[in-house]
């Protein structure tokens, strides 16, 4: 019976310790001015292009130029919620 509690607390550790692990983006294209918020930048191996997937919307996206900037997971939840305005 210990060992199974030892075991239950070891594993709660590792699971709290990965979810916290977690880098969230800002990739902007700087010729329409878009904004998009993911967790994974990919290079996508053509001249410095970068390929994500917009976790606001779902859509996978791959940027010739673009602004990554890491930022914090209370300015990726804001920018999850918040629309962009209309132009």
């Amino acid at each position: 019976m210990r060992n199974i509690v030892i075991t239950a607390l070891m594993l709660g550790g590792l699971t709290m310790l990965a979810a916290g692990c977690t880098t969230y983006y800002r990739v902007t294209d700087p010729a329409s001015g878009k904004t998009y918020y993911t967790t994974k930048v990919k290079d996508a191996g053509k001249g410095g292009a970068v390929k994500i997937t917009d976790d606001k919307t779902g859509s996978t996206v791959t940027l010739q130029s673009s602004e990554v900037k890491e930022i914090s997971s209370d300015e990726y939840k804001t920018g999850m919620v918040t629309t962009a305005p209309v132009k």
